[in-house]
């Protein structure tokens, strides 16, 4: 048993990056855009931190070029600050203090003219972030550009916080905001259960036999679904909610198992002397999954039901996780091989249809490339320089965006 968590911990555990933005093509003639702080109310700091994530969400959209000088304003003056009179676009917001509620008011101004008005009231002004996040997808939709609404998304990752111990945080993909849902013990390989994020899979080591687990985020149940000796994750859950990849280990070496929630019954999908994990749905009847038949770690797909299985990259070396989206796989290679200091691997695209390839990292270590819902975005994990981050990268934009994690390491993570 310990041997096969060596083997699955190597193959999957997730690590971050720099705290820095990687840009990979120079910046084209973007309009400019500024943000101006009305507010009177919640100025002890937190409209200045919201003033910061708006910034960021603004430079994330790639579509602005974004000034990052926080600047005050009043929020009826018809004019922007003199400051950002040469800008194109300038976003001015109002917080407001409703008897606890906070209510939030948008001017998006174009030579000195309010274009576009928004207003939003948020219970819990603690959860600002996604607040700002859900009017950030708005000035987006607003300028017309391709759909951001992963940018709304909850994420949840498992970091660790020390010797066989873990903790499951519930947060956003900036990690600004950070709640702890699970602390105590070894719990690795949160799962998102569905679309509604409720609840959410995992794995729980703390035990002398691995355990998959739902738990309810509001509800705080948690319920045990399967044990299995060796290695239990859940590695991919179906668009519908009813169907879960499993990497289990039953008989000693792993394999890629589905498992159907309503019957409760666990189907072998993959045959193999070897290492079979970390499978995705391509499709409800196409799954890509990682294998060591080549000697090395690689990436492969099989039809469910089928026996065949098919090689999907040619280019690389440990290519040991994946990510899959109609006829796009990213997937993670080693690019040195070096004994005396720490290798790099690296994130590539390919297309299942041609021989398409492209890289989208530079350095440090990129692991557990996921794809937004729509295609277009793709969240990361990077270890550089002893930091863990989670990564955007912008596909169409060609840009990439990093988020540092303070305390602990990203162990894994999804959305």
């Amino acid at each position: 048993m310990r041997i096969i968590l060596g083997v699955l911990f190597t193959a999957l555990l997730l690590w971050g990056s720099d705290a820095t933005i990687e840009v990979k093509k120079s910046v084209d003639a973007l309009p400019s855009i500024a943000v101006e702080d009305a507010s009177n109310d919640y100025t002890d700091g937190l409209s200045k931190r919201f003033f910061r994530v708006l910034v960021s969400d603004l430079n994330v959209l790639s579509i602005f070029n974004v000034d990052r000088d926080y600047v005050r304003a009043d929020f009826e003056d018809e004019k922007v600050a003199s400051v950002h009179k040469e800008l194109n676009y300038v976003v001015r917001y109002e917080l407001i203090d409703d008897g606890g509620v906070m209510v939030v008011k948008v001017n998006i101004i174009n030579n000195n003219k309010v274009m576009h008005k928004l207003t939003y009231r948020l219970k819990n002004p603690k959860q600002y972030v996604f607040l700002v996040h859900n009017i950030a997808v708005a000035i987006n939709n607003f300028m017309g550009a391709d759909p951001v609404e992963w940018m709304k998304e909850k994420v949840i990752i498992s970091r660790t916080t020390g010797a066989n111990r873990s903790e499951i945080l519930v947060t956003d993909y900036t990690l600004s905001y950070q709640f702890s849902v699970k602390r105590k013990g070894l719990n690795v390989f949160p799962k998102w259960a569905d679309k509604s994020k409720k609840y959410f899979y995992y794995t729980n080591l703390s035990g002398g036999q691995p355990e998959l687990r739902k738990y309810g985020i509001y509800d705080r149940s948690d319920k045990l679904i399967l044990k299995s000796d060796g290695m239990l994750v859940c590695s991919d859950v179906s668009d519908d909610g009813k169907k879960l990849l499993l990497s289990m280990a039953p008989n000693g070496q792993p394999d890629v198992y589905e498992y159907v929630i309503a019957k409760k019954t666990v189907t072998r999908l993959t045959r193999y002397s070897g290492i079979d994990v970390n499978a995705q749905y391509m499709t409800d009847k196409k799954i890509a999954f990682i294998s060591n038949r080549l000697g090395y770690p690689n990436v492969f797909s099989k039809k469910i039901g089928s026996k065949a299985t098919e090689q999907m990259v040619y280019v690389g070396r440990s290519n040991s996780s994946c990510t899959a989206h109609k006829n796009y796989i990213i997937y993670k290679s080693r690019e040195s091989s070096n004994a005396f200091s720490k290798n790099t691997f690296n994130l590539h695209l390919i297309s299942t249809k041609t021989d398409f390839i492209r890289r989208l990292t530079v350095t440090g270590v990129n692991e557990h490339p996921l794809f937004s819902r729509d295609g277009g975005t793709v969240l990361f994990v990077k270890k550089y320089k002893n930091q863990s981050s989670i990564g955007v990268i912008r596909l169409n934009q060609n840009k990439n965006y990093l988020f540092p994690l303070k305390g602990g390491a990203i162990q894994s993570i999804d959305w």
